[in-house]
């Protein structure tokens, strides 16, 4: 059996370069908060650079499918400077969730649409579902579909829905293309506008079922990659506001010295430090035993969650806080990496979720 590795690769830092010179230049922090607008910004270019001009979408996917052959370890690389950037595009939606949902269930037509970036998908589950918490909302009746499912991120920039329902079997898996006659989608109001969420409804919508008995294991698949990948995403995010907050406090005057110099504020950055250390060694454990379909893949999903995501939020609240007056303004960027942490810590369930799963896992009941 092969053993963890935690160091990034030369071809992952590579990768990491490339990925935030593009969110640098096309997705900077004034752009995001248009999010926030009225007339919410277009988002959509940043994604199709990043989905084919850099061909991430494919990641997860093997090459003889038309993806890059890479794996989640790459994809946590990814993660992590969507995390930094608080980048408004649906790569957990569609390249993780719909991709590795597709893949388990076999699909390999659509999940070579995906790969390459021609199309986005978007897995109807609920981001707050927790894996091995999936209910299905959506029943078979006949040929089409029908039933409403509340919550679901990347729904508004997909091309089409990867659907569970429930049949005369069991547990199905359906494919419906965005715009099907009897699907309605109505956009939710969320903390966090940057990952937008939607409720969708099916009344006699008709799909194709692209599953072979395996669904509900491609759901629960789907969940634990998802969960997994997003520790990946709150350890970007808390590694910006931990930076930049040293940053900061190094050059903030006040009494004639730098704030950063003041004892209280030396010891809870030491702590964050500590944090956000202790947080990428989580994540990083996550994305490898994934990438190696390793045994341990859903324990080390659940500790990262359990972990990550409230390392994320205190990270944020830090930045806001020790940026002082600065960092309460709508101008800074620190409010969205606050909403975005905040969010991140309720998907896929929250912390006391994870590891009330992760009792479950080792058999250590409560």
């Amino acid at each position: 059996m092969s053993t963890a590795d935690l160091l990034y690769s030369d071809t992952e830092d590579a990768l990491r370069d490339s990925v935030r010179r593009l969110l640098a230049d096309r997705c900077p922090p004034e752009l995001v908060v248009g999010a926030y607008d009225r007339a919410p910004a277009d988002f959509s270019g940043v994604w199709k650079s990043l989905a084919v001009e850099l061909g991430l979408a494919g990641l997860l996917v093997p090459e003889d499918l038309g993806g890059a052959g890479a794996g989640a370890r790459e994809a946590a690389v990814v993660m992590e400077e969507i995390g930094r950037a608080v980048a408004p595009v649906p790569y957990l939606s569609s390249a993780v969730l719909a991709t590795v949902a597709l893949l388990k269930a076999g699909d390999t037509r659509t999940v070579g649409a995906l790969a390459d970036g021609t199309t986005t998908g978007a897995l109807t589950v609920g981001l707050a579902t927790a894996p091995g918490r999936f209910t299905p909302t959506v029943r078979r009746e006949g040929d089409a579909l029908t039933g409403t499912v509340t919550s679901v991120a990347g729904v508004s920039e997909a091309d089409i829905l990867i659907v569970p329902a429930l049949g005369s079997g069991g547990l199905e898996l359906h494919t419906v293309p965005a715009g099907t006659a009897g699907v309605t989608v109505t956009p939710v109001l969320a903390l966090d506008m940057t990952r937008p969420l939607s409720d969708v409804a099916f009344d006699g919508a008709a799909s194709t079922r692209i599953d072979d008995g395996n669904a509900a294991a491609a759901v629960r698949e789907a969940l634990v990659v998802g969960a997994a990948l997003l520790a990946s995403e709150q350890l970007g995010l808390a590694q910006w506001c931990f930076e930049t907050t040293l940053a900061y406090v190094k050059e903030r005057t006040q009494f004639g010295r730098a704030v950063g110099s003041f004892q209280a504020i030396k010891h809870r950055l030491a702590d964050l430090w500590l944090e956000v250390t202790s947080a990428a060694a989580a994540a990083r454990y996550a994305a490898d035993t994934a990438a190696r379909g390793d045994a341990d893949a859903e324990v080390a999903a659940a500790v990262a969650q359990a972990y990550c995501s409230d390392v994320a939020v205190h990270a944020a609240e830090e930045c806001v806080q020790l940026h002082g007056g600065i960092g309460m303004t709508w101008e800074y960027p620190a409010h969205l990496y606050l909403k975005r942490a905040k969010s991140d810590q309720l998907a896929f369930g929250t912390a006391y979720r994870h590891r009330a799963h992760l009792a479950d896992l080792i058999d250590l009941p409560a």
